[in-house]
């Protein structure tokens, strides 16, 4: 039988709440949910959070500048790292003492600063979609030694959808950018639902109140990021997703994570972008769960 989600609002800083949502059992052991740069924690599909929840005391939160936590950015700017003391203050608001993480994109970068500046309060990582958090080079597998700064980027067609101004033609125009959008972070292996991801946004549109953005994320001052030594000595079980169609991260970016976090394991997932489709949540929750129950 499920439990109705619980939502409560936990004080991260001085002026800034972040809204959290937890579901499953509360005995259960604890998996927080970090979603990506601008994506309230309703980014994060019902199927995989329900699918989650099954086993573990599901987390998802929604961070400074996005859904129902606090816009602050305007007033107050702050750096991205203090994202990942978010977490943290979310663990520390609904008493939890230590979680296992996923992270994706933004909040794979924010999950392996929690991993290595707060290893006491992460019983496991789970990384999807992003790089590494690390100076060390990559080693391809014919010993070529690939300085970090040069693994391949972006693919051009989403840096040319980030470039172009977000103007205000209301809200399903919003819709129709947020669509095309997920069109690109799809990638081209599995087929584009945009009905799916267009229900996606209107929900979250809905629980935020509003439908802009603020863009707080790429303002935030990114220095302070890098974690080389921490990673590779830590002890925290950490999964990494190759996703074969991530344009965002494209490999080997997941294999270089597993080469500079300890004992880091890779597993696949065929088709997946960087999106969160209906095709990808089963395997995806498999691997997750596979993950945590094994620790």
């Amino acid at each position: 039988m499920h439990t109705p989600p619980h939502t409560a609002y936990v004080e991260a800083a001085a002026g800034v709440r972040l809204w959290t949502e937890a579901r499953g059992d509360a005995e259960a052991p604890a998996l927080l949910l970090v979603m990506g740069a601008q994506a309230s924690g309703l980014g994060w599909p019902e199927p995989l959070v329900e699918a989650l929840a099954e086993r573990h005391r599901v987390i998802r939160y929604d961070h400074r500048d996005t859904g129902r936590s606090t816009w602050s950015y305007e007033q107050a700017p702050y750096r991205l790292a203090d994202l990942a003391e978010d977490v943290v203050a979310v663990l520390d608001g609904l008493g939890v003492e230590r979680a296992h993480l996923v992270g994706m994109s933004m909040g794979g970068l924010l999950t392996q600063l929690v991993l290595a500046d707060h290893p006491d309060r992460v019983l496991s990582a789970t990384l999807l979609g992003t790089s590494a958090c690390s100076t060390t080079p990559y080693v391809a597998p014919d010993g070529t030694r690939v300085p970090a700064e040069e693994l391949p980027g972006v693919d051009p067609r989403i840096l040319e959808e980030w470039a172009r101004p977000v103007e205000d033609h209301g809200p399903e125009a919003e819709l129709d950018r947020r669509v095309r959008h997920w069109k690109l972070l799809n990638g081209d292996q599995i087929p584009f639902d945009a009905e799916w991801f267009r229900e996606l946004e209107r929900r979250i549109i809905e629980h935020t109140g509003r439908y802009d953005t603020s863009g707080a994320h790429a303002r935030a001052d990114q220095s302070g990021l890098v974690r080389t030594e921490a990673l590779a000595a830590t002890e925290v079980p950490t999964l990494v997703v190759a996703a074969t169609a991530e344009p965002v991260f494209p490999p080997p970016h997941p294999q270089h994570l597993v080469q500079v976090i300890h004992g880091a394991r890779l597993v696949e997932i065929p088709g997946m972008g960087h999106a969160l489709p209906r095709q990808v949540l089963g395997p995806l929750a498999d691997a997750i769960l596979r993950h945590t129950l094994g620790v």
